[in-house]
């Protein structure tokens, strides 16, 4: 039985709200151990750390911040083994697609090593007479990040690294589902040389998000999660005057035109719908196939490949994919399913009755496949997060586009198509955050900026790429004189670059 406490000032803590939370195994469904709620007091001493640690930290050369990260990396590197077992056995994800997890992260934590360059200001000799300008970017403090149970590796590594990197110190609520990658990164960060207090690890539920939120000291949160939390946190912490971004919900769409790689198509849907079992913010929940001919075509070849997906053990290398992450969220995705056979959708593969022979007791859940889903169906407007894919299909690409365009969520889209001219006016004109051309899943790479439109994001700055390094950094605008000894009077006019 584990207890997991916190990670405040370079150490493991234990929790002293006497407020615990259950951590599950989802593959067989045994209790793996306790994490500590924090209160309000353990949050703010968590703060007081980092802020403390911080003007230190800060004032370091931002190279010598990157090599402390880069020996961060190569530790994360040489322990992939240890974090990808800690993730699977908490998440349930299988160990191949942990280690993706952890990867995804690790790019992040790479590009961060170029704050050095992100961080240069700019500089302009002579804007006015014996007058020069520059700017300079400089750490907001104190920032945090509040994570989901999806990802326990990349999107903390994607808040952290490039928050870090900057200058700040980081105060990190992981999800209480599976803490464990989360405290043993924070491990690493001071194994290889990161300051006490510099990244600090808070356990916890509502009232550590609410303190966070309403901390002084905390400049600016970042949040990954549902959209009803999204808003909430968005709202909250902007009215308390800090920097926010929020990335939530999403309803991805994949647009199937009748001149596709048809065996592309269907692939793509199969690792896209139903990888992690269906607990991705990008993962391709909608089929959307053009004509009636295409979408004959696809369910026909959708339905063996569903059937055929191998629900294993997160142990398990031959496995598609493992269980979901709690019991709960099993029979939420469950309820959904039910939802989408009342509506009258068209249950053409059940995944319910999947039992994993030697894990009765895991939270396992097999692939379902919709067809004749509408648009008014709630399995259709609403995220499931689970291995279940629905297809609507569109008489028309115009059909199809405005599918795309009038639903709520617009977080990832992915068109599969040979027409270059019809993926050219898709990318236009499609209104969504991140756009796939014959890819599922366009989770951009770790120096483009990942996020979504809609109600799939709040605030200004997206996650990585050169916006993080806007999100935690704020600008400084200098403009100097030195004296040439000639006396000028005082000017009661302001200044211009006449």
């Amino acid at each position: 039985m584990i207890d997991y406490g916190h990670f405040i000032g370079g150490k493991r803590v234990a929790g002293a709200s006497g407020r615990t939370s259950e951590v599950f195994q989802p593959m067989d469904g045994t209790l793996r151990g306790r994490v500590a709620l924090a209160s309000r007091a353990e949050l703010r001493a968590a703060v007081e750390n980092a802020k403390a640690a911080q003007p230190a930290w800060g004032a370091m050369n931002p190279q010598r911040r990157a090599r402390v990260l880069m020996k961060f990396n190569a530790l994360i590197a040489q322990n992939t083994e240890e974090l990808a077992e800690i993730l699977a056995r908490e998440h349930g994800k299988t160990i191949i697609d942990a280690k993706g997890d952890i990867q995804r992260g690790v790019e992040v934590l790479e590009m961060s090593f170029g704050a050095p360059h992100m961080m240069k200001g700019e500089f302009t000799d002579g804007a006015g007479p014996g007058i020069d300008s520059y700017s300079m970017r400089q750490a907001l403090g104190v920032v945090a990040g509040i994570t989901p149970f999806n990802f326990p590796a990349m999107i903390p590594l994607w808040k952290l690294a490039p928050a870090i990197a900057c200058g700040n110190a980081f105060i990190l609520k992981p999800s209480e589902r599976d803490p464990g990658v989360p405290m043993r990164l924070a491990e690493l960060f001071v194994e290889a040389g990161g300051p006490p207090g510099i990244l600090n690890v808070v356990n916890g539920d509502k009232e550590a998000v609410d303190a966070i939120l309403d901390d002084p000291d905390v400049k600016a949160v970042g949040f990954v999660g549902s959209t009803p939390i999204a808003e909430y946190i968005y709202a909250r912490g902007a009215a308390s005057g800090k920097r926010v971004q929020c990335f939530g919900g999403a309803k991805n769409h994949m647009v199937v035109m009748p001149d596709a790689d048809m065996d592309q198509a269907v692939d793509a849907l199969i690792g896209a719908g139903y990888g992690a079992a269906g607990e991705r913010c990008m993962a391709i929940s909608v089929a959307v196939p053009v004509g009636r001919k295409t979408a004959d075509e696809l369910v026909k070849r959708l339905i063996p490949r569903v059937e055929g997906l191998k629900v294993g053990p997160s142990t398990d290398s031959s496995a598609d994919f493992g269980p979901l992450v709690t019991r709960a969220h099993l029979e939420k995705v469950k309820s959904y399913i039910d939802i989408g056979v009342k509506e009258g959708a068209k249950l053409m593969v059940d995944g319910r009755g999947f039992k994993m022979q030697g894990y009765e007791n895991g939270f396992y859940i097999g692939g379902s496949l919709f067809d004749g889903v509408t648009k008014d169906m709630r399995v259709y407007k609403e995220e499931i997060f689970g291995p279940v894919l629905s297809v609507v299909r569109a008489e028309s690409y115009g059909e199809a586009l405005g599918l795309c365009n009038d639903h709520e969520y617009g977080n990832g889209v992915a068109i599969f198509t040979r027409d270059g001219d019809a993926a050219r006016d898709f990318a236009s004109k499609v209104n969504v955050g991140m756009v796939g051309i014959n890819v599922p899943i366009p989770v951009p790479v770790s120096y483009y900026t990942f996020g979504g439109w809609k109600r799939s994001g709040f605030g200004d700055l997206n996650q990585h790429g050169p916006d993080a390094f806007r999100f935690y950094t704020k600008t400084k605008t200098v403009t100097s004189r030195w004296p040439s000894g000639v006396k000028e009077g005082a000017n009661f006019v302001i200044p211009t670059m006449n």
